[in-house]
């Protein structure tokens, strides 16, 4: 089953796994919401889960079916920087987590490997969490940035990018009110004087996991 609120790459990657012999797409859905029911109705063998969904994050959904006990494999693909979403999405309950760009040539493996059992992540990935658990300073302060819920995140992000709150509205399906309030709670995480302040460090953070 795929969760993503994009309908061409729905399809494109509907396509790349009909051809595969063995497995088929036998829903879809473009929110937490619809996915929720469509689980309930298909009973897939997986579920393949966009982060950025209309109505919420899809970490909500893999939180969500983690909380009912609900045993469905889990692979979460993204346009988001693995550097800080996959350690995220593994928290959340993922099995595993691909960016986009990885799609054709390693989607198909990264499902393979999802549905044997075992999780998935790019080799870069696995190497930057080897020489984390590596490198630990008990004494290092908190990267504040790890404070942020999984939406607060993705405004974060996009505030890096330059993109305005009326855009950011627009991409998250809620209101321009809805993304203020969300800049609020991040400057205070991030003890950010003002919103000048709270652009630099978004787009020195974006610089920093693009980097990585």
């Amino acid at each position: 089953m795929i969760v993503d609120d994009h309908p061409i790459f729905r399809k494109g990657l509907a396509q790349l796994i009909n051809e595969e012999d063995d497995m088929a797409v036998c829903a879809e859905a473009e929110t937490v919401f619809d996915a929720q029911k469509m689980i309930a109705k298909t009973r897939p063998d997986m579920l393949i889960v966009d982060i950025s969904l209309k109505d919420a994050s899809g970490l909500e959904l893999v939180k969500y079916m983690r909380e009912r006990n609900v045993k469905i494999p889990v692979l979460v693909l993204s346009m988001h920087e693995e550097s800080e979403y996959a350690e995220r999405a593994m928290k959340a309950g993922a099995q595993g987590f691909i960016m986009k760009q990885e799609m054709t040539n390693n989607v198909i493996s990264a499902i393979r490997r999802v549905l044997s059992g075992k999780n998935y992540l790019s080799e870069n990935m696995l190497d930057s969490i080897l020489e984390r658990i590596g490198d630990v300073d008990k004494n290092a302060p908190e990267d504040p940035v790890r404070r942020l819920s999984n939406r607060e995140l993705e405004v974060f992000g996009m505030i890096g990018r330059g993109i305005k709150n009326g855009e950011i509205a627009s991409r998250l399906n809620v209101s321009v009110k809805t993304v203020g309030t969300y800049r609020e709670n991040i400057k205070k995480k991030l003890n950010a004087r003002n919103s000048g302040q709270l652009m630099k460090m978004a787009i020195e953070w974006n610089k920093k996991i693009n980097m990585e």
